[in-house]
């Protein structure tokens, strides 16, 4: 692994890795199972992401976000086809946290809450914007 690695605690990791393959194309590369059944590793792969989820070990202090309450992090995944994962998404059960839209900065881009408490940033490249530019419309987004 190189860069930061995401770990994530989910309650029914073995559903989340499910949700994540089938909505954002993630592989799996191994799990560990304990004895009573609890996920202690699973390891995916989004594009060039990994990911490590866990279910809940409240024993250990490891607990998941509880589902819809605010997030200080987002996920960021980028796709060729945003707009598809985007309904993949929500088909399977995502809220729409900010809506999917194409943005100045280039980019088309949403946020999504998981089923499980995570927000994910979808977005999807769509033409190179100047630093300038990207400055430009950052002020004119939080201007007073």
């Amino acid at each position: 692994m190189s860069g930061i690695t995401i770990h994530m605690i989910v309650p029914g990791a073995a559903r989340a890795v499910d949700w994540y393959r089938d909505v954002f194309g993630a592989q799996e590369q191994g799990r560990i199972t304990l004895p009573d059944g609890r996920l202690i590793h699973v390891e995916v792969h989004v594009g060039d992401t990994t990911a490590m989820l866990a279910d809940e070990f409240p024993e250990h202090g490891a607990m998941a976000p509880t589902v819809g309450d605010a997030s200080a992090v987002a996920f960021y995944l980028s796709f060729a086809d945003v707009d598809t994962v985007w309904q993949r998404a929500l088909n399977a059960g995502a809220e729409v946290h900010r809506t999917l839209q194409d943005t100045a900065f280039g980019e088309r881009d949403g946020q999504i809450v998981d089923p499980f408490g995570y927000r994910w940033g979808l977005t999807q490249h769509l033409r190179d914007v100047s630093a300038d530019e990207m400055s430009r419309a950052a002020a004119a987004m939080f201007a007073s």
